[in-house]
């Protein structure tokens, strides 16, 4: 990611269920803190249906869900400007289109119509794993506490054009930043002779390059508080789903596959979205 991303519209689905109606409200509070405007997107899935009575009747009830929700939001954030979308298409196409290159997309756990099971079904993996920009899927139990504490779960160094674009997540939150790092010991073992050798210095180099990341973002945010941790084990899923009862979001980078096909999302991510405690944000890293 080349470009600043909370720099673009936030991008909200809209279905008529609580959790899309949660990630409304999530959606329209980022789009307060980035100053920047809400886009609520609802699909129908009538297309090449004009004169249907049913594809009408959808298309009413989805203007009519559209203004209900812009007007709860004007209601709870009176400086956001709310831009209105109904689209004939599906929901995966109608969410890219209307964010572009610069949008990022905020969707429910899970939805109702054309929206079902998102993020856990075929529609969910069409918008994160084809995404070119961030997809922020708000889950958690509503009594979450704030915690000011950003969770980015990175690799190395090469994380830092999508760890950067989390960093300034996390200041606009007024939030610290930790750097998670979470690595196998088992997978670096060679003989018995040289494993207490071959761990230690894969912690080393770990370490080292977790703070080498970290004094690079401090360089370009000096604001900003940025902590790390190298953990090693043998579940990266489970200690991100751990670091989220103590996040305000979790964030983790997801490959863009090379000219849209594939998918960019793995096991990591699948189990992060089913068990987290808070939002989760999958940013999209360089193909290279």
């Amino acid at each position: 990611m080349n470009h600043d991303a909370t720099k673009g519209p936030v991008i909200a689905g809209v279905d008529g269920s609580p959790q899309a109606g949660a990630a409304v409200l999530w959606a329209a509070g980022e789009a307060y803190r980035r100053r920047r405007p809400l886009h609520l997107v609802h699909a129908t899935g009538t297309e090449g249906r004009a004169t249907d009575d049913g594809a009408r009747q959808a298309r009413a009830a989805g203007h009519d869900l559209l203004a209900e929700t812009a007007g709860t939001i004007a209601r709870r954030f009176p400086d956001v400007t709310v831009v209105r979308r109904l689209s004939p298409g599906d929901p995966v196409r109608a969410l890219h289109d209307e964010a572009g290159t610069e949008g990022t997309i905020v969707v429910g756990h899970r939805g109702l119509g054309g929206f079902a099971e998102l993020l856990l079904g075929s529609v969910g993996l069409g918008v994160a794993s084809h995404a070119r920009v961030p997809v922020v899927v708000v889950r958690g139990e509503r009594d979450h506490a704030a915690t000011g504490t950003v969770v980015a779960c990175v690799r190395d160094g090469r994380d830092h054009p999508w760890v950067a674009h989390v960093a300034r997540e996390a200041m606009l939150r007024h939030a610290s930043l930790r750097l998670l790092n979470v690595w196998n010991p088992l997978s670096h073992v060679g003989t018995a002779l040289t494993m207490l050798d071959d761990i230690d210095g894969v912690a080393q180099r770990r370490v080292h390059e977790m703070h080498g990341l970290a004094d690079s973002l401090r360089s370009e945010l000096p604001a900003l508080t940025v902590t790390t941790e190298v953990e090693g084990g043998r579940s990266t899923a489970g200690l991100l789903v751990q670091a989220s009862h103590e996040a305000d979001l979790v964030a983790v980078g997801a490959h863009r596959p090379p000219l849209g096909v594939g998918r960019g999302v793995g096991h990591v991510v699948h189990a992060l979205l089913h068990h987290a405690h808070c939002p989760v944000e999958i940013v999209p890293r360089d193909p290279a």
